[in-house]
């Protein structure tokens, strides 16, 4: 049966992949097809609509909304909730992560540099892309690089 905790432990890997392909292997084709394209946050983002969807119409939360910390508090008691807010992070960081390599690919950032500031987007979201965007600046985009995906 599909509960929130079940899908969660179908949820993390798919991510998990994702991110491990962009840390090991950010040049093979399929790091291009599932997560360099956009296709793994995709199906991310499509999962969380119907996750949200679901929590709203089957399960909504009392008291819950978005006008105060209290009302999103509220929000995430309710499991469903919970596990689309978790979508939503696992989404969103995913397609910055794939951005960051993107853009360090076409300005010839060396892969090694990237390796910290993906490590940090993965675990602390907005700290890696403020690293990545810090060091970026170091590194101005080649004419010739061929895009990634």
């Amino acid at each position: 049966m599909l509960n929130p905790d079940s899908l969660f432990q179908i949820g993390n890997p798919i991510a998990f992949l994702g991110w491990l392909l962009l840390l090991v292997a950010p040049r093979w084709r399929g790091t291009r097809a599932m997560v360099l394209s956009g296709a793994l946050p995709l199906l991310l983002a499509a999962t969380y609509v119907i996750l949200i969807g679901y929590q709203t119409f089957a399960h909504p939360a009392p008291g819950a909304g978005f006008g105060s910390l209290a009302q999103v508090a509220a929000l995430f008691r309710e499991p469903w909730a919970l596990l689309a807010g978790w979508v939503h992070y696992l989404c969103f960081d995913l397609a910055v992560g794939a951005w960051e390599a993107r853009d360090a690919h076409r300005r010839g950032m060396p892969h090694l540099v990237l390796i910290p500031c993906l490590v940090a987007t993965f675990m602390l979201g907005p700290l890696g892309l403020l690293l990545y965007c810090g060091l970026r600046q170091r590194w101005q985009p080649a004419p010739a690089a061929a895009p990634l995906a």
